[in-house]
């Protein structure tokens, strides 16, 4: 059944700083923002975790837009880039328990491997990882570190499940779902360049910050499951979450920060006011 409630919450907005914000970003830190409830705190935080693609002129940016709309957040923004430390403690405890292994494939073997079987299981984001380097030996693996050959760290989530067992995580507007994070198969906890991962990082930052309310679009809602599956094996206290709708351009398609027309800077630019750009998500001023 679903739950509703109006008490005090700590809630987050979690940006990455590669482009503008555009309409469906404020309505997803507005929905977040009076998430909080009386009494409650909102948290913005820089997912900064790509060097490749993340800009501070797009952090300044973010920063700006979210002032003109009218919003405020605890000090200091947590940015992911100042923390690697505590992702790289995380994915140690992991480790010692098992429960993630190296994985040193690069993008051709993983495509060669899935053509020579035929036939790959798919889950929620495309064809899962056929376990490749799950298998490996010690030996196998001592040679490849000794080759200095590149690899990311990826959970085996066999292990990971059988360790855990059932779970389930609750949505304010589900109610509880039950977590199926087997079908995203062994999801990569860290990259050959960066230490860390979306899910990885993201698991530990509304842990260490105390977020209680995950309020984020429903497009990451299939995510949680493997999220959930990081907090119980990191004897994390996992967070509610609502999952909330996308906002779409007008011939339905999920907007993206290349559509520059509707970003919050261009609508600014152009005359907009804040209380126009609120009622174009649909949100009560």
């Amino acid at each position: 059944m679903a739950k509703f409630r109006t008490a005090a919450e700590v809630t987050r907005f979690a940006p990455s700083p590669t482009g503008y914000l555009h309409i469906g970003h404020a309505y997803s830190a507005l929905k977040a923002y009076r998430a909080r409830g009386p009494g409650g705190s909102f948290l913005l935080r820089i997912e900064d975790i790509d060097p490749g693609r993340c800009r501070d002129e797009f952090v300044e940016a973010i920063c700006e837009d979210l002032r003109w709309l009218g919003l405020g957040w605890e000090e200091p923004v947590r940015r992911q880039s100042e923390h690697m430390d505590d992702y790289l403690r995380a994915a140690a405890t992991l480790e010692r328990g098992g429960l993630v292994y190296p994985c040193f494939c690069t993008r051709s073997d993983i495509r060669l491997e899935i053509e020579r079987s035929g036939q790959a299981p798919h889950g929620p984001e495309g064809p899962i990882y056929p376990g490749i380097c799950r298998g490996l030996s010690s030996a196998e693996r001592t040679a490849a570190f000794a080759d200095g050959r590149p690899y990311a760290r990826r959970l085996d989530v066999v292990r990971a499940t059988a360790t855990a067992g059932p779970l389930a995580w609750h949505d304010l507007g589900r109610g509880d779902v039950a977590a199926r994070p087997e079908r995203f198969g062994d999801v990569v906890l860290a990259r050959k360049d960066v230490p860390t991962s979306y899910h990885l990082s993201v698991v530990v930052d509304d842990h260490l910050q105390g977020v209680t309310l995950v309020t984020r679009g429903e497009d990451l809602a299939p995510l949680t499951d493997v999220h959930r599956l990081l907090q119980a094996l990191l004897d994390y206290e996992p967070p509610e979450y609502l999952h909330h709708r996308l906002i779409t351009d007008p011939g339905g398609r999920r907007l993206a920060k290349r559509d520059r027309a509707m970003t919050i800077r261009s609508l600014r630019m152009s005359g907009h006011t804040p209380s126009d750009v609120i009622a174009m998500t649909g949100l009560e001023i």
